[in-house]
């Protein structure tokens, strides 16, 4: 058996990369790039070789399209397992009939892991934690680099993937944008909105979004005519009215609905200050000496310099008569 191989991150959240343990591998040329990709798209599931001939070649493959599939695979093996035996079986991009299979742990897919915040940061949202939802959701945003498999936007394999990849971006964005709607953020969204919406002008709940944040920003009159231009849109485009959700919300900014107005943010966590639950030991105290005093003249000559003190053989001072820089009279 070989080796442990490196830790593989697959991203497919942008343009098609694989890093291990944090380095970004070559993945080779076009055909072999488009070949992990339509393995990642499906990771878990067997692709059959024909699919496979059929997604990178389209109805015109070469004659030598299988031998090339299997070419492909090889190096992509030695790319993703290089520390792999010679004659082990592959564990990453393994065979499996009718095709191969792009076997991934947990944790190893962007996508993997954007679905599952996504989903937490909905429950938390539908729970009422407007605080955890918008940092979940901004989390799972954040895991995106790009548009989806953006280095093949314009290869048919892809499309029905990439537009199912943005369909899920947009759906988060618009939860992540309910959760901060509730946190009290309506002044810094309303530009996001505006943008959001001439993207997606036939999407109802952007639409609604943006009123509701025109109007707790105190701007009814905007918010109102949202709904005047959205309504006007669909009738052109679609022949159809808003729908119920719009309608009603267009009627509660017209009647200044008290509902509209957000709950207060919950107050930041406390924080807690650890406190002793011993007084710390007094130090003991500290000796002191006190000197011996001198009558109160002599200290004073002492200081003028007027006498020079003398030690006993007792350890005592004695201060002599005699005045500093004379001679005792014999």
């Amino acid at each position: 058996m070989g080796s442990p191989g490196p830790q593989l991150e697959f991203r497919i959240l942008g343009p098609l990369e694989v890093a291990a343990d944090g380095t970004l591998l070559q993945l080779g040329g076009p055909k072999q790039r488009a070949l992990l990709a339509v393995l990642a798209i499906n990771a878990g599931r067997v692709v059959s070789v024909d699919r496979l001939t059929e997604d990178l070649w389209g109805d015109s493959p070469p004659k030598n399209a299988t031998t090339s599939l299997h070419v492909y695979v090889s190096h992509l093996r030695k790319v993703l397992e290089p520390d792999r035996a010679k004659g082990e079986a592959a564990s990453v991009l393994a065979s499996q009939p009718p095709g191969y299979v792009l076997s991934l742990e947990p944790g190893q897919l962007d996508l993997t892991e954007f679905e599952v915040l996504a989903e937490q940061g909905r429950y938390e949202l539908a729970a009422g934690d407007a605080r955890a939802a918008a940092a979940t959701l901004h989390h799972a945003l954040d895991i995106w680099r790009g548009p989806a498999l953006a280095d093949f936007l314009y290869e048919p394999f892809a499309q029905s993937e990439i537009a199912r990849l943005e369909e899920l971006r947009l759906a988060c964005t618009e939860d992540r944008i309910d959760a901060d709607l509730a946190g009290g953020r309506q002044d810094a969204l309303v530009a996001e909105l505006e943008v959001l919406t001439r993207a997606h002008p036939l999407r109802e709940r952007l639409h609604g979004q943006l009123m509701l944040a025109l109007y707790r920003a105190g701007r009814q009159a905007e918010a109102l005519a949202v709904y005047a231009d959205t309504r006007e849109r669909l009738v052109d485009e679609l022949g159809i009215d808003p729908g119920p959700a719009l309608q009603e919300l267009n009627r509660a900014i017209l009647n200044q609905d008290t509902s509209l107005t957000p709950a207060a943010p919950p107050p930041p966590d406390p924080v807690t200050i650890p406190v002793p639950t011993e007084a710390p030991p007094v130090p003991p105290p500290v000796p002191v000496t006190v000197p011996e005093i001198l009558p109160c003249s002599t200290s004073v000559k002492l200081i003028l310099g007027v006498v020079a003190p003398t030690v006993t053989a007792t350890g005592v001072p004695n201060v002599t008569s005699q005045a500093v820089g004379h001679k005792t009279p014999s």
